[in-house]
């Protein structure tokens, strides 16, 4: 039997109109853009301004656009995953207002959580359903509004984080493209150093969570960046390994976009140039699970068929992973 592997056969995304700059973030919180440009590497990012919006709003607006340009109706999808950390509600699913919004109807869909490594494993659980042959066409969107849980006078998180999303369409290919392999992993000692400390079933919403500001991002910076850095760069040079891929033959790392330092070690540690790199986090901050799909979204006109890709991330869990793929088509030849 011919194998089937799940390709990429499309890409949209959305972000939202308003710029929150660093000079303006300063008149917010004590920092400015130079200590933010040095340590983070962020000039900029977008804010979902419009009242009563979620993240569907712009998970919608990625779907719609990416639905359109690979010309699929609504009623060919089978399915549709939604990487979040920032959900609409906790009920029903984010995956399931986006669907309703773009009028998927003959499909399932749902909420994947793992932090800013949601978009690499739901792309990954999406793309077992394509190599069963039980799904045709798979929907994966990365959909943040971050901007929700950020407290503006936190100087250690407020500079880092933006909202925006990003989406991809999945579908069979029996040519040598495609995903081709994927080392997603976790270590829960991570979870005390980044999460939400309510809000949950653990510790519900009262009054005392909300004076005492524990809806809002928990970070602890030096031990994510020690992590960061190493499991980031492990992963991907040993996916580089096991394919004996070489600088030379990669094509392109797209990395989580948390911060410039992590990506640079990353890419150093893989032994590649920073022109074979996708770096947009100066425009867009970390937009968490949308980073990735956002990265081939900008770059979608710069990658060619048999290009050896490799998507990295790491996130809240801890959460990391790797994903090889050949990419499946001509982006120059794509309508805008």
């Amino acid at each position: 039997m011919t194998k089937l592997r799940a390709t990429i056969t499309g890409i949209g995304a959305y972000v939202p109109e308003y710029i929150l700059t660093n000079d303006e973030l300063s008149k917010l919180v004590d920092t400015s853009d130079e200590w933010i440009m040095t340590r983070i590497g962020i000039k900029e990012r977008r804010i979902i301004k419009e009242k009563e919006e979620g993240s569907s709003f712009v998970g919608t607006g990625a779907v719609k656009q990416l639905l359109e340009k690979t010309n699929t109706s609504p009623d060919e999808v089978d399915l549709l995953i939604c990487a979040t950390v920032t959900p609409d509600h906790q009920f029903p699913a984010t995956a399931n207002i986006i669907s309703d919004k773009v009028g998927i109807k003959n499909a399932f869909s749902f909420d994947l959580t793992a932090g800013c490594s949601g978009f690499l494993y739901a792309l990954n659980t999406a793309s077992k359903f394509i190599e069963t042959d039980s799904h045709k066409k798979v929907i994966v969107v990365g959909a943040e509004k971050m901007s929700s849980i950020v407290d503006y006078q936190d100087r250690a998180t407020c500079p880092i984080f933006g909202d925006g999303a990003g989406a991809v369409l999945l579908e069979p290919t029996t040519e040598d493209i495609g995903i081709i392999d994927s080392k997603l992993q976790v270590d829960g000692v991570g979870r005390v150093h980044l999460y939400q400390k309510a809000g949950g079933s653990v510790k519900p919403s009262s009054y005392d969570t909300i004076d005492a500001k524990e809806h809002y991002i928990y970070q602890e910076g030096q031990p994510v960046f020690k992590w960061a850095v190493s499991k980031m760069a492990d992963v991907s040079v040993e996916m580089m390994e096991k394919h004996g891929i070489t600088p030379e033959t990669l094509a392109w790392l797209v990395p989580h976009q948390a911060n410039m330092r992590i990506i640079e070690a990353t890419a150093n540690r893989m032994g590649i140039k920073k022109e074979q790199v996708m770096i947009n986090i100066q425009r867009y901050g970390n937009t968490t699970a949308a980073t990735l799909p956002l990265c081939l979204w900008e770059w979608e006109d710069k990658l060619k068929k048999g290009d050896n890709v490799i998507l990295a991330t790491f996130g809240a869990g801890f959460t990391w992973g790797a994903i090889y793929i050949k990419w499946g088509y001509n982006g120059k030849n794509v309508k805008k």
